[in-house]
């Protein structure tokens, strides 16, 4: 096979990335902590009673106010933040870098060879412990992307644990191992290749095959089949870290039923006639802040396991808007024990509401202790 083609300014980008984090690691690297043992980088897991926490942060500032106390892990998908790094080692958790790329450009082993290095260098000049590859492209069985990846969570685990020893390198996948959103990767293999798999038990509406009407973003029984099936394929339970969403879906019903049914714009994605592009991510603190005002106040799915609600817009529209809260969120911290899997988190943490109103105080404490189940 030829060895694949970039357009010029694809080439670009990839040479002046490169380029940057050689100079990054050939600049002198000075530790940004106040107390210079702060910038090793973190080799031992915490000893936790309870489980891994798992916190996506993209950013800001409200990682201050985050519960440290079941903190493991960072994924920092925001603008570095050397403060966030020296903080988050004070608290014994790692902090990792984020990791995507073009698929058809990683085919090339050389391109996968340089997209290695520059994030290992990357890791090294910030002082951070490890990398989560989040790459959420279609991928056919047996296609040379599919070849490709694997080959890349394989060479990216073995570079960071021999250049940052103890570093921990995780992979995003959807809430089943069953080709969703036409992500069909060689699970199997990457979970033996890299320390953990971060499964997105959300979204779980992204292809609707079915009636096109507003449903639960992790219905509780289809999230738990969602591992039920990744362990059957005797993928490691302490591979697995569940992912849970603070956040929910605001849908404009086209019709809105007696029984409260809300149908929805038909929006395609990867071969589903309908799914989640119909509504609006909406935060937890959003959603907090309209509950209480809309025409239903919160009700409760009790096949799905979830809340929602239905409002009024400003035209008169009627949306319903579901969502996970501590209720909902409760049963999956369950099954995380019951099941024993490596751990829990969520995207993201910087959506709920951290300010000093002592109604967001609670529900923020309570959001973050759900995580520890029941």
């Amino acid at each position: 096979m030829g060895r694949l083609q970039l357009p010029p300014a694809a080439k670009m980008f990839y040479f002046l990335l490169f380029s940057s984090s050689i100079f990054l690691v050939c600049r002198a690297t000075v530790c940004p902590c106040e107390r210079p043992e702060l910038c090793e980088q973190i080799r031992d897991e915490r000893d936790f009673e309870v489980v891994h926490v798992y916190v996506f942060d993209v950013g800001g500032k409200t990682w201050k106010s985050y519960n440290w106390s079941m903190v493991t892990t960072v994924a920092a998908f925001g603008k570095y933040d050397a403060e966030l790094m020296c903080y988050a080692h004070s608290k014994g958790a790692r902090l990792v870098l984020k990791g995507d790329v073009h698929l058809p450009y990683i085919v090339d082993q050389d391109n996968r060879t340089a997209w290695i290095t520059e994030k290992v260098n990357l890791a090294k000049s910030q002082f951070m412990d490890g990398i989560n590859v989040d790459i959420e492209q279609a991928v056919d069985e047996g296609s040379s992307e599919y070849r490709a990846l694997t080959d890349l969570v394989k060479g990216t685990t073995e570079a960071f644990h021999r250049e940052i020893p103890g570093s921990q390198v995780s992979f995003d996948v959807a809430w089943s191992p069953n080709c969703i959103d036409k992500r069909c990767y060689d699970y199997v293999a990457i979970a033996e290749s890299c320390d953990l798999l971060f499964v997105m038990s959300y979204d779980e509406q992204s292809q609707i095959m079915g009636d096109c009407i507003a449903m639960a973003n992790a219905p509780l029984s289809q999230t738990l089949n969602g591992y039920d099936q990744f362990l059957s394929l005797k993928i490691n339970p302490k591979k697995l870290v569940m992912g849970v969403p603070w956040y929910g879906y605001d849908y404009p019903c086209l019709n809105f039923s007696q029984e409260g049914v809300c149908s929805l714009m038909k929006v395609p994605f990867r071969g589903a006639p309908c799914s989640d592009a119909a509504g609006t991510q909406k935060t937890y603190k959003w959603i907090m802040t309209q509950v209480n005002g809309s025409l239903s106040g919160r009700l409760w799915d009790d096949k799905q396991k979830a809340p929602y609600f239905n409002y009024k817009d400003q035209e008169g529209q009627i949306h319903q808007v579901w969502y996970d809260d501590p209720q909902s969120i409760c049963p999956k911290a369950e099954a995380v024990k019951s099941k024993g899997l490596r751990g829990i988190g969520m995207w993201n943490g910087n959506i709920l509401d951290y300010s000093d109103e002592p109604v967001a105080r609670q529900q923020t404490a309570v959001m973050w202790n759900s995580l520890l189940g029941c």
